[in-house]
């Protein structure tokens, strides 16, 4: 044998031996440990007593998944939970279930990950576990496509797998939108303050164990597996339908789904999904979404809930309060179409706004209902005890079947009495467009007289919305002057607060007399309007020489909304100007004070403008009566003779001409208007500054007919009520029966 030969056989003699060596520890090092338990599959057989789940697994093509490596949690219905199961619904036995059902049952007792009893209970956060936060677990079990039959024509139909909101896709492919398992464990449930009361509530004929699984109960938990962990339950769980499937299958609740889906349901085609069913099915047919209006709080057919953060459905889920049909049609007669032939000539956003009114963007337990706001922030006002037909857990959320239509503020406030009336649109448009206003006037536990122009009245007055613009428009009807956006919606927000009354005693239910009062919120104050043998008017009305009549009225939960054929016009002149007119009747104990106001450094008589006043700005005007301003005169505060009293309206010396200004300002109240009312008391800053420019304040006592005004003397000065609450641009004027003097 030559030798090259001779070398080359022995070297592969050693690489043969060193291989075989080097498998054998390789082997040994990555072999099976042999105290590692079963896989799931495996576990399961060798019990003994899931000889039924086992073959489903098998029919279902899972046993390959669920024999090797994985992660898993396994719940698993013993065989005596499929001979209950088989029972109740009609089957023979095991073999008479198909692979369908097979994959149904097998997939929704899958949940992705392993987890242990102590671990069900905490959600899987983004930034961690939260404890004792969770009560849903994601399943390996989801829909697909399935073909409906829409406006007569059949076609291919998705879920969406997100909320519709504006900005966002309803739709993400490569999303399942898989389903999810409810459990009831104890950890959370006392965490949170439930108990068996809620459990029992959705499963009335089960007993809370403190480990449920939907209506089964826990018979052997944390089975440990190689792929996962596996417990036991003594129940059958078919894949809960979700809210949208719900409202589908319950002929009892199809007037709501007509709702729903003539109004606030889209099929939109989608060619992600269309691409993944073609590659799927080998068929050519398109794939459509069912999306659900973005104004909605969320999709019913959304398995994800928010979506927020990826596992956010462990810790919440949706609910609905779905009327059954007799109640809905009686609420449709009686309330949505009181002003209108038929639901299809309803605005959208009232199916928006009832639809929102049913639904709760949390998952609402039974005990803790008084917790929880719908989506339009409103309290839920469906009594569980009496008026809840059916209660479910779905596999998105809670469902509650009613004897009752959620009473929404705004279907009984005085909101609605311009919402649901097609002759209002145009301040139900300016109600609704963020000024805040529909907040303020549907605000049930608040009482409010809604003073209510109709459509007609505001475009014959000027005011119109120009919908190709998108803005508002108005004309002066005097003038011919047109303005738009911004500036148009400015005037017309104005007139309309005017015309919000707080009245928590029903105070203008009777018009017949005479008085004034506040308009706007309680916490956003308005400008004060009068009433006066079944008219209204503000300070813009007696500029014009005009009134507003009333032409009907209607009573609504929270107060009365007068229908009017005018608007309760602001003033646009300045305050100076009502000074002098008060000034100029007969006999005015106004004219004293105008008269040195009208020849002081502060005062523009061509314009009625007084410096420091800015038109639109909240003011107070304390008016000194002749007396007290004589009165002045003697005690040397204001120019004129001392002893007599006699005024001198126009001095010529500069130091007494600042006195006049002086005197005057600290006459003004800044920033606040103050009636007779109680409204405003307290320390209310003038427009006189001191020596060093600091701000300085007048006192104020007021209550229901008492006003008084404080100076930093101590002295006071009462108002007259017979020629005070005189109205101006945001102001009101009162005549007083001592002046306010000013010490350092």
């Amino acid at each position: 044998m030559n030798r090259p030969l001779l070398t080359h056989i022995l070297f592969l003699c050693c690489a043969i031996v060193i291989a075989s060596c080097s498998s054998k520890e390789f082997d040994e090092y990555y072999a099976r440990p042999d105290d590692l338990e079963e896989p799931i599959y495996q576990q399961l057989e060798a019990r003994g007593n899931f000889t039924v789940l086992t073959q489903l697994i098998e029919k279902a093509n899972y046993k390959d998944i669920l024999g090797k490596a994985g992660y898993w949690t396994m719940i698993a219905p013993n065989d005596e939970a499929f001979e209950r199961f088989f029972q109740e619904q009609g089957i023979a036995n095991v073999s008479a279930i198909d692979s369908v059902l097979a994959n149904k049952i097998v997939r929704y007792a899958l949940i992705y990950n392993a987890f242990r009893t102590e671990r069900l209970s905490d959600y899987q956060s983004n930034t961690g576990w939260e404890e004792d936060n969770a009560f849903r677990r994601r399943t390996a079990y989801y829909d697909g496509f399935e073909v409906k039959t829409v406006d007569g024509n059949e076609i291919v139909v998705a879920g969406s797998n997100r909320n519709n909101a504006p900005d966002g896709d309803p739709y993400i492919p490569g999303d399942n939108n898989n389903k999810y398992l409810t459990y009831f464990v104890d950890e959370y449930m006392t965490a949170n303050g439930l108990g068996a009361f809620d459990y029992n509530y959705f499963f009335p004929g089960q007993s809370y164990t403190g480990f449920n699984v939907l209506g089964s109960s826990m018979v052997n938990a944390d089975i440990v597996a190689e792929n996962g962990i596996i417990h036991e339950v003594d129940e059958v769980s078919l894949p809960l339908i979700n809210l949208d499937q719900k409202l589908e299958t319950s002929s009892e609740y199809s007037l709501f789904r007509s709702i729903l889906e003539d109004n606030l349901v889209n099929y939109v085609f989608d060619q992600d999904a269309t691409t993944t069913y073609q590659n799927f099915t080998r068929n050519t047919d398109q794939v459509y979404i069912k999306v659900y209006d973005p104004a909605l709080s969320f999709s019913p057919n959304n398995e994800n809930y928010l979506k927020e953060a990826d596992n956010d459905g462990q810790s919440d889920a949706y609910t609905m309060f779905v009327p059954e049909n007799s109640v809905l049609q009686s609420f449709i007669d009686e309330v949505l179409l009181k002003n209108y032939a038929s639901l299809d000539l309803l605005p959208k956003y009232v199916f928006e706004d009832f639809v929102n009114a049913h639904m709760v963007q949390n998952a609402v337990w039974p005990s803790l209902v008084e917790a929880y706001s719908n989506a339009l922030e409103e309290d839920i006002r469906i009594d569980l005890s009496t008026e809840v037909n059916e209660a479910q857990v779905l596999s998105n959320g809670f469902f509650y079947g009613t004897n009752k239509v959620q009473e929404s503020n705004l279907f009984f406030s005085v909101y609605t009495s311009a919402y649901l009336d097609p002759e209002f649109t145009l301040a139900t448009r300016l109600y609704n467009d963020g000024s805040g206003y529909r907040e303020i006037i549907s605000n049930i536990n608040s009482r409010y007289t809604l003073f209510l122009p109709s459509d007609d009245v505001l475009r014959d007055l000027g005011y119109d919305y120009n919908i190709n613009r998108e803005e508002w428009v108005y004309t002066n009807p005097a003038t011919g002057n047109t303005v738009a956006g911004t500036i148009a919606r400015s005037r017309l927000l104005r007139v309309l607060y005017n015309g919000i009354i707080p009245t928590p005693n029903d105070e203008l239910n009777d018009l017949s007399g005479s008085g004034i009062i506040r308009s706007g919120d309680f916490d956003l104050p308005g400008e004060y309007i009068k009433w006066e043998n079944n008219t209204v008017f503000a300070a813009g009305n007696e500029v014009l020489g005009n009134r507003v009549n009333i032409i009907g009225f209607e009573d609504q939960r929270n107060g009365r909304t007068y229908y009017i054929d005018n608007l309760l016009e602001f003033s646009e002149e300045a305050p100076g100007l009502d000074i002098m007119r008060l000034a100029e009747e007969p006999d005015s104990e106004y004219s004293n004070f105008y008269n040195y106001l009208e020849n002081s450094l502060l005062y523009d008589p061509a314009a009625g403008s007084i410096t420091g006043v800015e038109l639109g700005t909240s003011y107070t005007f304390v008016v000194p009566n002749n007396a007290a301003i004589e009165q002045a005169v003697r005690d040397g505060v204001l120019p004129g003779d001392s002893t007599t009293g006699i005024p001198d309206f126009n001095p010529s010396n500069g130091g007494q001409q600042d006195q006049v200004a002086d005197f005057i300002r600290y006459h003004i109240l800044a920033t606040r208007t103050a009636s007779d009312d109680g409204l405003i008391s307290g320390q209310i800053e003038t427009l006189r500054r001191d020596g060093i420019g600091e701000k300085t304040y007048i006192g104020l006592i007021t209550g229901p007919g008492e006003l008084s005004f404080v100076d930093s003397a101590g002295r006071i000065a009462d108002y007259i009520p017979s020629a005070s609450n005189n109205l101006a641009d945001r102001s009101l004027i009162h005549l007083v029966d001592n002046y306010l003097l000013y010490t350092e």
